[in-house]
């Protein structure tokens, strides 16, 4: 009589908190294939697993536009809000304020950040509030047939064949002008850079803003776009290689000294820049500027780390706001007395 052995399942892969890759997954995309938002989605749920955290603990944020659906697509037990359009920096400060434990996501667009946001772009970022910023940035509006964005390059061409007069709005120049304390560029076809940096987001304590570089397949990936994957590929210029170290994990990293640089977060995680560019420091702001400049000049892609400031205060230091979250805290704490408004109306008379 023969006896079948019934192999026994292969053990489930889970982070350091239990959980598998599948809890931190969302709904199914319903992009267009091989756009390049989605590898962005792949590399949000593979850092926040990589980091064990748990997805209640995330509040997702966007506004209006193909990048602003992505939210839908990781996380899919985490709390989220799609906002107006261009006004998701308003409701980030917001839910920030209200519950400081949350991580807050935001997800937005080059159109949704750069044209109708602008103006809420630039006080989230002069402010520094705690909240990770990315823009999926695919130089057009893909949701409405693939106009030009407020970050398409001079000279860049449409399907069409129209080309782009205006000098675009470069957000990271912007941001690191205006007070954003982690800014730095990638490519959405870069998943080794861009996982790190997005690690390094998630430990940052203050305004992280990323700029991904996110072809639009169906209107901007095509000869004389500056956004396209080939142009990406063939005008990168990566500041450094990035690996990230959280603050979990002990890890004696291979390199000689003088070598790399070590920028240290909030939470005791490393990021650590190999293959600088001679006297390059990303602590300098002044030379994150100019590193910008030049590229743009030379018609080149800067992509890595571009500054990071873990000594400025947060927004939530700056308001002087007390220890507990705002949402938590009783009526009795956050409403004056009948005492206080009767004698501020006597004050009146």
């Amino acid at each position: 009589m023969s006896v079948t052995t019934i192999p026994s399942p292969a053990p489930r892969k889970v982070n350091r908190i239990g959980l598998d890759a599948a809890a931190y997954r969302g709904s199914k995309t319903t992009l267009c294939a091989g756009c390049g938002h989605n590898a962005i989605t792949e590399r949000l749920i593979e850092a926040f697993y990589e980091l064990g955290i748990e997805p209640y603990r995330v509040a997702k944020l966007s506004g209006i536009g193909c990048s602003s659906k992505t939210p839908a697509y990781f996380l899919g037990s985490a709390s989220g809000f799609n906002a107006v359009h261009g006004r998701m920096p308003s409701i980030a400060t917001g839910a920030v304020l209200a519950n400081r434990t949350l991580i807050t996501v935001g997800v937005s667009g080059d159109g949704d950040t750069a044209s109708i946001g602008i103006g809420q772009f630039v006080h989230l970022m002069r402010r520094n509030l705690p909240v990770i910023y990315i823009i999926e940035d695919n130089g057009c509006y893909g949701l409405t047939k693939g106009q030009f964005s407020a970050t398409a390059d001079l000279g860049s061409k449409l399907k069409t064949g129209v080309i782009n007069d205006l000098p675009p709005i470069d957000t990271c120049a912007l941001a690191i002008e205006l007070g954003a304390t982690y800014v730095a560029r990638s490519f959405s076809g870069d998943k080794k850079q861009l996982l790190p940096l997005i690690e390094g987001a998630v430990a940052h304590n203050g305004t992280a803003m990323l700029d991904v570089i996110s072809p639009c397949v169906t209107f901007n990936d095509h000869d004389g776009s500056t956004k396209s994957y080939s142009y990406v590929k063939d005008h990168e210029a990566p500041l450094e290689d990035v690996s990230f170290v959280p603050f979990f994990e002990d890890i004696t990293v291979d390199y000689e000294p003088g070598t790399a640089k070590e920028v240290a977060l909030y939470d005791g995680s490393r990021l650590v820049l190999r293959k600088l560019p001679e006297g390059y420091d990303p602590t300098d702001k002044v030379q994150a500027l100019r590193v910008l400049n030049e590229a743009q000049e030379k018609g080149e892609v800067v992509t890595g780390l571009l500054y990071a400031n873990s000594q400025r205060p947060t927004f939530i230091d700056l308001l002087n706001l007390v220890d507990e979250p705002l949402c938590q805290l009783p009526e009795s704490r956050v409403r004056p007395p009948r005492s206080v408004l009767d004698e501020v109306m006597e004050e009146l008379r």
